[in-house]
């Protein structure tokens, strides 16, 4: 089982977690969110965080909250990373953040191994220009990462503001033509099954709970092996997948179970987690990935 985290992502850093928060830097900002995994201690002192931060989010319910300033600052503000940074070919992405009502920023930082993933794959498949599916895509990054890296990229979200701000994030990376879908995920799906439409590279990082544009409703441990049944079929001969799930309690060994039939000896199972810099690692889900070349 592998244990991933990102190393070269200088405009993000975990500073701290505990007590059910975590305490994190985008860029020059520095904010105070819930995190349900932190279930120990913080390392650094409350004031120590309050006295660092400049903003707060405060739950007011199970589903959203709102902001405490703390320190002035901007609302939106903007981050990059750079694809594949050891490589020859490093190439620079970039991504707008802003304060949702939901705890979110726009990005999930631990994601960032993915993205140096999808643009290695995408190098090395002989294919000329590989096609990518990106499911329940929200802001983009992954779409952006193979898009920069020479895809031709379809980009699925059922909520069509975050399909809006992936698109600011392409143009901030000076990219075009992703192609952009407001849909239910696992309709698009069988959709595409049908029609014979075939994709060199998928990811797929679904919610734990979900709504479709038309309301369906997603619970993932009801509809992931159908969800999974069904984009298999849409591989093409060359190809590679990437499956995560951020869900308490939801194992690898589930991920590998789902994968290791059509996956076999190539599959590569693990967690995602953050290094914060007071030393305490913070587990952000399990994923299932693997190439055929």
């Amino acid at each position: 089982m592998l244990m991933l985290t990102p190393s070269n992502f200088q405009d993000y850093e975990l500073i701290d977690c505990g007590d059910f928060e975590k305490l994190e830097r985008f860029g020059q900002l520095i904010t105070i969110r819930p995190e349900p995994q932190a279930v120990w201690a913080r390392k650094k002192t409350l004031k120590e965080w309050e006295q660092t931060a400049h903003v707060r989010f405060l739950p007011k319910s199970s589903s959203s909250g709102e902001w405490q300033k703390l320190r002035p600052m901007k609302e939106r503000w903007n981050i990059g990373y750079t694809l594949g940074a050891n490589s020859d070919n490093p190439i620079k992405i970039n991504f707008r953040l802003a304060l949702t009502s939901f705890k979110h920023v726009g990005i999930f930082p631990e994601q960032a191994v993915n993205w140096d993933y999808i643009q290695d794959s995408i190098k090395k498949m002989s294919v000329p220009k590989p096609k990518f599916l990106n499911l329940f895509a929200y802001t983009g990054a992954a779409s952006i990462a193979a898009k920069a890296a020479g895809a031709d990229v379809t980009h699925l979200d059922s909520i069509k503001q975050v399909v809006s701000w992936a698109n600011d994030n392409m143009e901030l990376s000076g990219l075009k033509d992703i192609r952009w879908v407001v849909e239910d995920a696992l309709k698009f799906v069988k959709r595409e099954v049908k029609r014979g439409n075939k994709y060199n590279g998928i990811i797929l990082d679904p919610p734990a709970y979900g709504h479709g544009k038309d309301g369906e409703k997603w619970k993932l441990e009801d509809d992931i092996r159908e969800m999974m049944d069904q984009v298999i079929q849409l591989l093409d001969k060359e190809h590679f997948l990437i499956l995560n799930a951020y869900s308490l309690g939801f194992s690898s060994m589930i991920i590998e179970n789902l994968l290791k039939d059509v996956a076999q000896d190539k599959l590569e199972t693990g967690e995602l987690y953050l290094q914060a810099s007071t030393g305490v690692k913070l587990p952000l889900g399990v994923f299932g990935r693997f190439r055929n070349f």
